[in-house]
């Protein structure tokens, strides 16, 4: 196994987690910087407030969007078990 198919699989491996989490890190940060501007706005300091708005939007995200993910990692498993053999040579 040479240093190259290494860092390619490595570059690979991140690559899939950053488009598998990217949906779910998304929602979250749009929904906390929504909730924050409405606290700021109506000098509502709670910390709890956002939490329970942050996880059903993550849980909505994932009902739409699990599939996907689902497949992508299914993809990139096999993909990589079929990578196996050749990288013993």
């Amino acid at each position: 196994m040479d240093i190259a198919a290494v860092v390619d699989l490595g570059h690979q491996a991140i690559w899939m987690t950053v488009l598998v989490s990217a949906p779910l890190l998304g929602m979250a940060l749009a929904v906390g910087l929504l909730i924050g501007i409405v606290q700021a706005a109506t000098s509502i300091n709670e910390s709890t407030l956002s939490f329970i708005p942050k996880l059903a939007a993550m849980a909505i995200t994932l009902s739409i969007v699990g599939g996907w993910q689902i497949a992508m990692l299914v993809d990139f498993m096999r993909s990589l078990f079929h990578r196996i053999p050749g990288l013993f040579n």
